[in-house]
């Protein structure tokens, strides 16, 4: 293509481009823009040529006049920028962030004619940053143990049992109802154990039938039942060295606990078909939401094995036992599903907080992270409202007396527990052990309240009335 052609094609290339290009000439008036450039800055063409390219307000452009005018920009002292992080200003006086390069123009004979630079649009990339930054603070949230959310006395308790059975190899078994955070604590437990490194491995008892689950947990050999074509790892070699997790360890069949009651008396298992054991080193815990004492008394469950089992037990509390922690549950619900769904919804209202703390929630954690997911599906306003949460929690029960406001509902949450912090403090004199001993919580925890509510432990304790 000769040199002709080209600048007949030349207006369609640099209006092909996304980046936004200007031209200016050494006084700094725009002549020539593209329109990528248009759609950055919010101008037009017409509106943008003939005016001053500080117009757009750049922080990258050096207002550095010099005696006589001849370098109005320091573009010219030093003949390119190159990748420039900076700023523009809109035409409707939003600023842009931009990826800025630019180098002047000279004639045939070296003299300076102008400049061209270039602006690519980072706004993408700026909210992919300030999505990224908001996951971080999701995951440093003050108010999140290894990511079960909650500061209640009773998850406080939870915490501490989780930290000491990190520190042994016992068993575990972590009790609650279903929707109450198992699965999380028995991570939680991994992850503060000396095994963190090594696997984690995860089986549900109750959704396999018996002799599958036994191929699951032990592995088989080629030829041990129709359709064992080769030999197939189990889930304990999986987690040798590690951790493996028994859900629903209430739905085992009796023949396969006593199978499980071997692995942890003499640490081998069996492959089904095979005639050989392997050692294995893996630290088991179990959940369950029954009742394994009244399993053991109607004969479905094991005793031996009930107590084999049953050396570190954990209890999770149900949601509606620790209402103070649904404001933070449902704060943390709220943040994460405005980075999912990218709605721009500004924040859930006091009626809807309160439909929220009043609901007896059956489905706990669980069920509340689902009330939040149809939520933001049901929400275009700027608020979450109450009829934008599923109808079992926004309708009344039919026949339902409305309760009286309870005090800890009524009154702000985080003054609440700033006072509750204040008189145990002033009862123990100050001593943050004793004014855990009092609130039923970690030593930690009063540690981190007190930061959190700005209060000097140097300073004499005063409760106000």
């Amino acid at each position: 293509m000769i040199g002709r052609e080209l600048n007949r094609y030349w207006k369609t290339v640099v209006n092909t481009i996304s980046d936004g290009i200007m031209i200016v000439n050494t006084s700094g008036a725009i002549v020539s823009v593209n329109e990528a450039m248009e759609r950055i800055t919010g101008y037009s063409r017409e509106e943008l040529v003939g005016c001053k390219c500080t117009v757009l307000n750049c922080a990258a452009c050096e207002q550095t006049l010099a005696s006589g005018g001849e370098h109005w920009c320091g573009l010219f002292r030093f003949g390119s920028i190159t990748q420039k992080k900076c700023q523009i200003q809109r035409k409707d006086g939003v600023y842009r962030n931009v990826l800025k390069n630019a180098a002047i123009l000279r004639d045939d004979d070296g003299a300076v004619i102008g400049a061209v630079g270039t602006l690519a649009d980072l706004e993408e990339i700026t909210k992919r940053e300030t999505q990224l930054e908001a996951f971080r603070k999701e995951l440093r949230s003050e108010d999140s143990f290894h990511g079960i959310i909650g500061n209640s006395p009773s998850m406080g308790q939870v915490f501490d049992l989780i930290e000491n059975a990190a520190r042994s190899d016992a068993p575990v078994i972590i009790c609650g109802e279903s929707g109450t955070g198992k699965e999380l604590v028995s991570r939680a437990i991994h992850d503060l154990s000396e095994r963190r490194d090594k696997p984690f491995v995860k089986v549900n008892c109750a959704s396999l039938t018996e002799s599958l689950l036994e191929s699951e947990l032990f592995g088989h050999v080629r030829g041990a039942f129709t359709g064992a074509y080769k030999d197939r790892l189990g889930r304990f070699e999986m987690a040798d060295t590690g951790s493996i997790f028994l859900d629903e360890i209430g739905e085992l069949p009796l023949s396969t606990q006593v199978k499980l009651l071997r692995v942890l008396e003499d640490k081998v298992v069996e492959r089904v078909g095979a005639s050989r054991t392997i050692s294995t080193d893996v630290r088991i815990v179990s959940a369950t939401n029954r009742d394994l004492a009244q399993l053991v008394e109607r004969g479905s469950f094991r005793k031996d094995f009930y107590f084999r089992i049953n050396v570190i037990p954990i209890v999770l509390p149900p949601l509606r036992n620790r209402v103070e922690d649904i404001p933070l549950l449902a704060e943390a619900f709220f943040r994460k599903m405005c980075l999912k769904s990218g709605k721009n919804i500004g924040g859930i209202s006091r009626d809807t907080m309160d439909a929220l703390m009043n609901h007896d929630w059956p489905g706990n954690v669980r069920e509340l992270k689902s009330a939040f997911e149809y939520a933001f599906v049901t929400c275009s306003g700027p608020m979450l409202e109450p009829h934008h949460l599923p109808a079992a929690i926004f309708s009344p029960k039919k026949g339902a007396a409305a309760a009286p406001p309870q005090r800890k509902r009524s009154m702000d949450l985080k003054e609440i527990e700033k006072q509750e912090l204040l008189e145990a403090l002033e009862q123990a004199g100050g001593n943050q052990s004793k004014a855990a001993e009092l609130l039923g919580v970690s030593r930690v925890t009063v540690w981190n309240r007190m930061k959190r509510h700005k209060i000097d432990s140097k300073i004499k304790i005063e409760v106000q009335d």
